[in-house]
């Protein structure tokens, strides 16, 4: 359990800001940072995060925060797992009881699985610097491969020994479930004939490469294989699981995500040793899909953080050919991509170690090319002197142009293959046509065939209708929020008569702060909130603005339930949409709330009388027609006094009753 007071620091001392930015590149949007969000494959930024109130909202998904939200939401954590994450982020000590077989055994399956793989890592570290087999094989490898002492600990490679269930065998004895060490891959158990289950190592006398995720939670594993077993693969990756898909993730993410978007750019190599090599010879922002082909997920990972990706080649001609079908898929994303190759018989790893960082530096910025460039003269070279091989060579450039979604962009490129493969830009911009025309057709096709299944699965789903009490509840909350310390003059009515014996409304002028008005007017008419969670909301709100005259949202935010805390940053941002559609470029300037609070406070409150007054009169006339034999003086009379109230305030208002 994680003391209150360490839990109020985390959340005075976390900047949202500065943690969001470690996963999110954000630009300054006035006093709001902006970008693409997180949650959903968007091309425009809908993701907004306000350092004065220390919340974010992503208007694609709809979901909102504050800074433990954020990380809820985007790396799953538990409640206390995202305090330990901030707590280790900002340097501030958290004590923690370690946790029983008991409590282990409570954990829920992803989060188990999570732990498994945490001891894991834990266990080949230590295997790797605590044991002779370790030192002798493990760390004589990596001291071979160039890695110092101070790289080995910071990507936390390790060794598992060459025996059958070294690591499986010490899990159990420490209370780890065999069920998810089988379900993470990194025991391999099997049924014997009999009924007996065998169980052994996955990693077996490898050296360990764990992968993280963005936030550096131990998602996988990469092994290599030291001996000559010409049976046993070279590179062995942990299985797929709930917790590892190995689309979705990029080898030394966590370690290069600042630099990444820092340097704005990112490089992106194969293998596990390139990215380390790379990033103990200074180049820190680099990533590595693994071995396997680059997929769309991993492109929006980078993309997240940087717009622009320098790929980086291994010198054979074999390797560039294959590589270069990444880059259409990167062209498709809207980001803008680089290609360096390395001399014959170099990669990214053996160039990093063999020179010093000045010279790898000024190597990656005078040899990277645009991919037009790159990919037209390589693919000129194969063509040589065949037409048809030069006419498939232009298809392809063309194809790749294709993908690239800015109309600017793709007509500068077809002007630069135009001049690379001395080819009339006519003819480059009608294959251009023919390809956008197939793909058109092949959409339409797709869409013809969604609209038939439509068809065939009518929708009758009703309309919602607006719940006014509930967006009338929301707007009471969100001026509290927003304004509930100001002192504002208000304009109260009181229901008199005048000299002709009819009700008016009388103006009177009084100050006070915002929460004062609110709380005595809704008190005054005994108007209780109907929606439990605004009920709740509300009564905090009065108590903390009323306690502490320097209130602050995020405290505030930090006492209430996480659920409660979306909807709350979800009502505090909502002001923030206009925003993003950057209104004031175009010459239209939105009216600012700030300017007329004491308007808006008054007219939500009245609006809610007349609700209020709207539903009763319903109420009372439904009575009445339930019950007609009865006599109905006194109600009708009632109802009389509601309808001339209801249009006092409704004048008031300046609305006209139908």
């Amino acid at each position: 359990m994680i003391s209150k007071t360490t839990i109020d620091q985390v959340y005075e001392t976390a900047r949202l800001e500065e943690v969001i930015g470690d996963f999110v590149q954000l630009k300054k949007s006035g006093s709001n940072f902006k970008g693409l969000s997180p949650f959903s494959d968007e091309r425009t930024p809908s993701f907004m995060v306000s350092p004065v109130k220390q919340i974010w909202k992503d208007f694609s998904s709809g979901k909102g925060g504050n800074v433990v939200a954020f990380l809820m939401e985007h790396e799953h954590f538990t409640y206390p797992e995202a305090i330990k994450y901030l707590a280790k982020k900002y340097n501030i000590e958290i004590e923690e009881t370690e946790q029983t077989n008991e409590q282990k055994e409570q954990a829920n399956e992803r989060e188990s699985m999570f732990l498994v793989s945490e001891y894991a890592s834990k266990y080949f570290i230590k295997t790797l610097w605590e044991t002779e087999p370790g030192k002798a094989i493990g760390l004589t490898y990596f001291k071979e491969r160039g890695f110092t002492d101070e790289t080995i600990k910071k990507f936390g490679l390790g060794f598992n020994p060459n025996e059958w269930e070294a690591f499986t065998k010490n899990a159990l004895e420490n209370s780890y479930q065999l069920e998810f060490l089988q379900k993470t891959g990194l025991t391999i158990v099997k049924e014997q004939q009999g009924g007996e289950i065998k169980k052994f190592d996955r990693f077996k006398g490898r050296v360990m490469f764990p992968i993280h995720s963005m936030s550096g939670r131990v998602l996988g594993f990469g092994g290599r294989i030291l001996t000559n077993d010409k049976k046993a693969a070279k590179y062995l990756n942990s299985p797929e699981s709930d917790i590892y898909h190995k689309s979705k993730v990029l080898y030394g993410i966590y370690y290069a995500k600042q630099a990444i978007a820092k340097e704005d750019n990112c490089f992106l190599v194969e293998g596990y040793t390139d990215v380390i090599q790379m990033h103990q010879r200074g180049i820190e922002n680099v990533v590595s899909s693994s071995g396997t082909a680059l997929t769309p997920e991993q492109i929006r990972l980078i993309n997240r953080l940087t717009k622009n990706i320098t790929v980086l080649f291994d010198g054979d001609a074999a390797g560039l050919r294959a590589s270069l079908r990444g880059i259409d898929l990167i062209l498709e994303q809207g980001m803008n991509v680089k290609v360096c190759s390395f001399p014959e018989g170099e990669d990214p790893d053996s160039f990093a170690k063999n020179n010093a960082y000045e010279d790898v530096a000024l190597y990656l910025e005078e040899n990277a090319k645009d991919f037009i460039q790159f990919k037209t003269s390589l693919l000129a070279k194969e063509a040589a002197n065949d037409p048809i091989k030069r006419a498939d060579t232009v298809r392809d450039i063309v194809n790749s142009i294709s993908k690239i979604p800015d109309q600017i962009q793709k007509e500068i490129y077809i002007q630069e293959c135009a001049k690379i493969m001395q080819i009339s830009e006519e003819v480059l911009y009608n294959t251009l046509a023919q390809i956008g025309k197939k793909d058109a057709a092949d959409a339409n096709k797709k869409l013809k065939q969604e609209q038939k299944a439509f068809q065939i699965v009518k929708n009758d789903k009703v309309v919602e209708k607006v719940d006014v009490q509930y967006e009338l509840e929301r707007k009471i909350i969100e001026l509290l929020l927003l304004y509930g310390n100001q002192k504002q003059e208000f304009e109260d009515l009181v229901l008199k008569e005048n000299e002709e014996g009819n009700l008016i409304l009388s103006p009177e002028i009084t100050e006070s702060k915002v929460y004062e008005k609110v709380y005595l007017d809704l008190q005054e008419d005994e108007i209780e909130l109907t929606n439990d969670s605004f009920r709740t909301v509300y009564y905090k709100l009065i108590e903390g603005l009323n306690e502490n005259e320097d209130f602050s949202i995020n405290t505030f935010l930090a006492e209430l339930n996480q659920d409660i805390v979306r909807e709350v940053s979800s009502i505090l941002m909502e002001e923030e949409r206009y925003v993003l559609h950057d209104w004031h470029r175009k010459d239209i300037y939105p009216k600012d709330k700030k300017n007329g609070i004491a308007q808006l406070v008054g007219e939500t409150i009245l609006t809610l009388r007349c609700n209020l007054i709207k539903n009763r009169i319903a109420h009372l006339q439904k009575d009445t027609e339930e019950n007609r034999n009865e006599e109905h003086k006194e109600v009708v009379e009632e109802i009389m006094n509601y309808l001339q109230l209801n249009k006092l305030l409704n004048a008031k208002l300046n609305r006209v009753l139908s």
